[in-house]
């Protein structure tokens, strides 16, 4: 009943949202300015699965402060309370007064994957990973065979700590990462790092196509406890822009799944693609606008065995209230190659302040 009364308390609130919660902060501190923000994004998920928790849950409480020292000095600090526990997400201070080049130092999402790249606050799908409570057989990476779901639990696109290279000149922007390799918020476990690059060109003002690069190095589990490496590579083209019309994201992603390993002791390759194509129309009114959406997603976790792989189909309908403010639901649809159909009905309430 307490996370009911939370969400519907929340959902009260987003409903009679004032303008003012669109602007953020400014504090003016000892030596520097500090704007600060967040989100709170209040979730119920629904499972198709006998016996899986149907559950009311706080998704993201975030609060965001971006700090300026000076034209060539800035930083951010992302705490998140989501869950009653406290977890750090991008802490990171950032170097450079041009665009064309600049260096980011502390914790951030690597330079790959650009479903995990885009804002929780932006996408249309309320999961990436389209997770559906009860399932739990996709070879490596557990839970479901989706796009990010392999691409996050494989560590290709989760955020980590080390340092970020990125710039834009003309039509062509960058970004570079060399991290721990271990994940949020954990020390490095080995001396190895890993590396991803990203590279994006704007063939027009709503068109751009992107390729990326990701080696991700972990240690194998034996007395001597070696370091390997998996690689992924792939890329993605985006149309459009969020809150304008017609938005699609598509992308293919194919590497080592490095959590699988045959019988030959080497990893298997995994294959995953995925597109999300939405239409936002505006409104007046109580409702700023009104967003259907589609994702098509699929993921094989290791393409040299048969029968292994699953789709995900995710038909949703998001309704603005005021800004990036909204109100959500997926009916996240789960074939697998082998077993039965599952389904995950969530809906979501996104505060943005």
């Amino acid at each position: 009943m307490r996370h009911r009364r939370v969400f519907l308390t929340l959902l009260l609130a987003m409903l009679a949202v004032p303008d003012v919660a669109e602007s953020q902060i400014k504090i003016s501190s000892r030596a520097s300015s500090i704007q600060v923000g967040g989100r709170v994004h209040a979730q119920y998920a629904a499972s198709s699965v006998g016996g899986a928790d149907n559950d009311f849950f706080l998704r993201r409480v975030r609060l965001i402060a971006d700090i300026t020292l000076s034209d060539f000095v800035a930083a951010r600090v992302q705490p998140d309370f989501a869950r009653g526990k406290i977890a750090l997400q991008d802490v990171y201070v950032r170097l450079g007064s041009s665009s064309k080049f600049r260096v980011w130092v502390g914790q951030f999402k690597r330079a790959f994957d650009i479903f995990k790249l885009s804002s929780s606050t932006d996408l249309s799908i309320i999961e990436r990973d389209a997770r559906v409570e009860g399932v739990s057989g996709c070879s490596g990476v557990s839970g479901i065979c989706s796009y990010s779901r392999l691409t996050e639990q494989l560590k290709y696109a989760e955020r980590d700590q080390g340092i970020k290279i990125d710039g834009s000149s003309g039509r062509l922007s960058y970004q570079a990462t060399l991290t721990n390799g271990t994940g949020i918020n954990v020390s490095d476990e080995n001396d190895a790092k890993s590396y991803s690059g990203r590279v994006t060109f704007a063939a027009s003002e709503k068109v751009s196509l992107s390729g990326q690069l990701g080696v991700h190095d972990y240690l194998i589990e034996s007395a001597e406890k070696s370091t390997a490496r998996g690689i992924a590579w792939g890329g993605d083209v985006e149309f459009g822009t969020w809150r304008d019309g017609a938005h699609i994201q598509a992308s293919i992603i194919r590497g080592d799944n490095w959590k699988s390993l045959d019988s030959s002791n080497s990893e298997a390759t995994f294959f995953t693609t995925q597109i999300v194509a939405s239409y936002y129309t505006e409104h007046r009114g109580q409702l700023a606008g009104i967003e259907p959406l589609l994702r098509l997603s699929f993921g094989d976790p290791d393409t040299a065995v048969g029968k292994n792989a699953g789709t995900v189909v995710t038909p949703g309908l998001m309704f603005y209230l005021q800004g990036k403010s909204k109100i959500g639901a997926n009916l996240d649809i789960y074939s697998p190659q082998s077993g039965d159909t599952a389904l995950s009905f969530k809906v979501q309430t996104y505060l943005y302040f």
